[in-house]
């Protein structure tokens, strides 16, 4: 896992607008923000809090974490604004999808560890359930060499992987979010879901387990979405010798380490777990690290 970012080096931004909130599939917004400084600073994997009060109140008074989705530039090249996608699921995200552009929202960030540099050469396999694809288009942009993202002169960046490949579980036809996106970035996508109306009828960690069963080895697994699911993808992935990171969806009321509502179960080197703060030493670790038999937060 790589250094914690201070919370003194995220960016509060109280008045930050919105130039696009647009309803991409049932219930899941792309939600756009303009501020060239957070574009320019922020890293796949990395998040922000956004938090979208109703004019004169502090209702919601908490923010909602959200990934890093990508990042847009202006003619020059440079970076001017950010985005981010979300599922309506209560009244923090209901508040935020009736903002237009032009309105406000609270926005600090980056916050919390990124994924690092792509394990290349080789092919990247993501696993996403639910809305846990968010962060692998500008992490797929990233790993392919088709983007760069934060510090241009990190020469971690420099190796590519040859392929990268979206594997996309949800519950239902309806919610599958972006998937254009991801294909227009050169990342293959194969979707899974629950009743059969796109894609495999099944769980999205049998797409895993057929292509291991198939010999295809990848240099690295990456999964996002919920813990069962990043539970399964941790087994899979340790049964089969490959290398897996898991990004994290607890639950965070401040995102900079505060308030340790975010705290999950890690494993030490000694074998025995200890309590982190997914929104500071994470939300990125590696998959043999979590203690899945332990509840999180």
């Amino acid at each position: 896992m790589s250094e914690a970012p201070s919370p003194s080096r995220a960016l509060m931004r109280p008045a930050a607008t919105v130039l696009e909130n647009q309803e991409v599939a049932r219930g899941t917004f792309r939600l756009r923000i303009a501020d060239p400084e957070i574009a320019r600073r922020i890293l796949p994997g990395q998040f922000v809090m956004v938090r979208a009060a109703a004019e004169g109140t502090d209702d919601p008074l908490l923010g909602r974490p959200f990934a890093l989705y990508d990042v847009q530039h202006d003619s020059s090249g440079k970076p001017t604004s950010f985005e981010v996608v979300y599922l309506v699921i209560g009244r923090g995200t209901d508040s935020l999808s009736r903002r237009r552009p032009g309105d406000r929202v609270d926005v600090w960030g980056p916050l919390g560890n990124g994924f690092g540099p792509s394990p290349g050469p080789g092919s990247a396999l993501f696993v996403a359930g639910g809305i846990g694809q968010t962060p692998f288009l500008a992490l797929g942009r990233d790993w392919l060499g088709k983007a760069t993202y934060g510090d241009p002169s990190d020469s971690g960046r420099a190796t590519t992987v040859s392929s990268a490949t979206l594997l996309y579980g949800v519950r239902s036809a309806g919610l599958l979010a972006g998937v254009e996106d991801f294909e227009r970035a050169g990342i293959g996508v194969e979707i899974a879901t629950d009743d059969g109306s796109a894609g495999r009828h099944g769980f999205v960690t049998q797409l895993l387990a057929d292509r291991f069963e198939a010999g295809d080895r990848p240099a690295k697994v990456v999964a996002c979405g919920p813990p069962p699911m990043l539970a399964g993808v941790a087994r899979l992935t340790q049964a089969h010798g490959v290398a897996c990171d898991v990004s994290l969806e607890n639950h965070m009321a401040c995102g900079f380490g505060a308030c340790f509502s975010c705290v999950t179960p890690i494993l030490q080197d000694d074998g025995r777990p200890d309590l982190r703060r997914v929104c500071v030493e994470g939300p990125v670790f590696p998959a043999d690290r979590v203690d899945w038999s332990r509840p999180s937060h």
